[in-house]
């Protein structure tokens, strides 16, 4: 089977040993890989990141950058220059101003994370926000636009609105990069705002993020092969 691009498998795995072993069961299905906060923060995280993009892999390093501008300014540049193809950070003006200074000219994308998907409405209205999900993440993207970021991640639920958004703003390019995205009858786990790959992707998804449906499976090749072969159906209705 091809492998797509679009499928980004989230290495949500406690050791970077047991994540190295994941990626060989997968060769030949998967290309594209992010690494987060778990594997980064351990020793030869980054490290592992950096072998796989020396393979020929697509690598999200999922960072989620937050912090005052010149900290922003200062990991990205050294993210950038390490060799990434995909850095996230949050959704915050400043932020993203201070991400787009550090990548300076390196092709690292820079994304923007709108509102995790284990956020619900209520959660938000906990931590004091006024807004809706769908309608703070409208607003993100819009604040995104206009920073110059290459592209946002939230929910498939939200995926439409964004790239209406970015349609509007003369970027088709913009990358609306989905997390929470589920095979039908999978558990949702820790997730709030969901979706299956084939919704995902007809709601304007450019990439999508699976983890735990793919790497907690028994058999986590065939499940992969699954969602690719649901993702090339999704594309053969769009067409």
């Amino acid at each position: 089977m091809t492998a797509d691009p679009r499928l980004i498998v989230g290495l949500d795995l406690p050791s970077v040993d047991a994540a190295e072993a994941m990626t060989e069961r997968l060769d030949g299905v998967i290309t594209s890989w992010k690494v987060g906060l778990t594997l980064l923060a351990r020793p030869g995280g980054v490290a592992f990141a950096h072998r796989l993009r020396e393979r020929g892999c697509q690598v999200f390093q999922d960072w989620k950058l937050h912090d005052i501008g010149a900290q922003v300014e200062g990991a990205a540049r050294a993210v950038a220059e390490g060799g990434c193809d995909w850095l996230t950070v949050h959704a915050e003006p400043q932020v993203m101003r201070a991400a787009i200074a550090g990548r300076g000219d390196h092709p690292t994308a820079l994304l923007a994370v709108t509102v995790l998907t284990s956020l619900s409405d209520a959660d938000l209205a906990e931590i004091g926000y006024a807004h809706t999900a769908s309608d703070l993440v409208a607003r993100r993207v819009r604040q995104a636009l206009e920073a110059g970021v290459d592209g946002v991640v939230s929910s498939p639920l939200e995926a439409a609105r964004a790239r209406a958004l970015a349609t509007e703003a003369g970027r088709p390019d913009f990358l609306v990069v989905t997390p929470g995205v589920r095979p039908a009858g999978a558990e949702v786990g820790d997730q709030q705002r969901v979706a299956t790959p084939a919704k995902a992707l007809q709601s304007g998804a450019s990439h999508l993020v699976v983890a735990r449906p793919i790497v907690a499976a028994a058999d986590p090749k065939a499940a992969a092969e699954a969602i690719v072969r649901e993702m090339a159906t999704a594309a053969l209705r769009r067409a």
